[in-house]
């Protein structure tokens, strides 16, 4: 198709797939910034509930696990908003939806399972 191409109205089902779409990855990327949260200040709570009397070991971790969960779900959500206006773009002009060849789920995926056991790991060494 050219540059030129006309805009033509698009069957409002798919729009409205999309549109789920987007907000859903705009879900995915708000629980991650929680759970985020939540990991950075877990040594803070921690700390505070400490009933032992034993001073706790601080690595700081949990801060840099948390505000790592923190940035990938900011750069998933600009990511998903780059994905949903191209998707709009290319149903507009009317052009066939193109595959991409990563995927961002199987990337996200990969990350978060990667999290997943590099705080068990630090779970299970530290014994907090």
């Amino acid at each position: 198709m050219s540059e030129n191409a006309e805009l033509h109205a698009p069957d409002p089902r798919v729009l409205f797939a999309a549109e789920r779409t987007l907000l859903a990855w705009i879900r995915t990327s708000l629980a991650m910034m929680g759970l985020g949260f939540v990991v950075a200040r877990s040594g803070v709570l921690l700390r505070e509930l400490n009933l032992t009397g034993k001073p706790l070991q601080e690595t700081g971790l949990s801060q840099l696990f948390g505000t790592a969960l923190v940035c990938l779900g900011a750069i998933v959500v600009v990511t998903a908003g780059c994905q949903h206006f191209s998707t709009l773009s290319q149903i507009y002009k009317g052009e066939p939806l193109r595959p991409r060849k990563v995927s961002m789920a199987i990337m996200l995926s990969f990350l978060l399972g990667i999290f997943g056991l590099l705080i068990t790991g630090y779970l299970l060494y530290f014994k907090v």
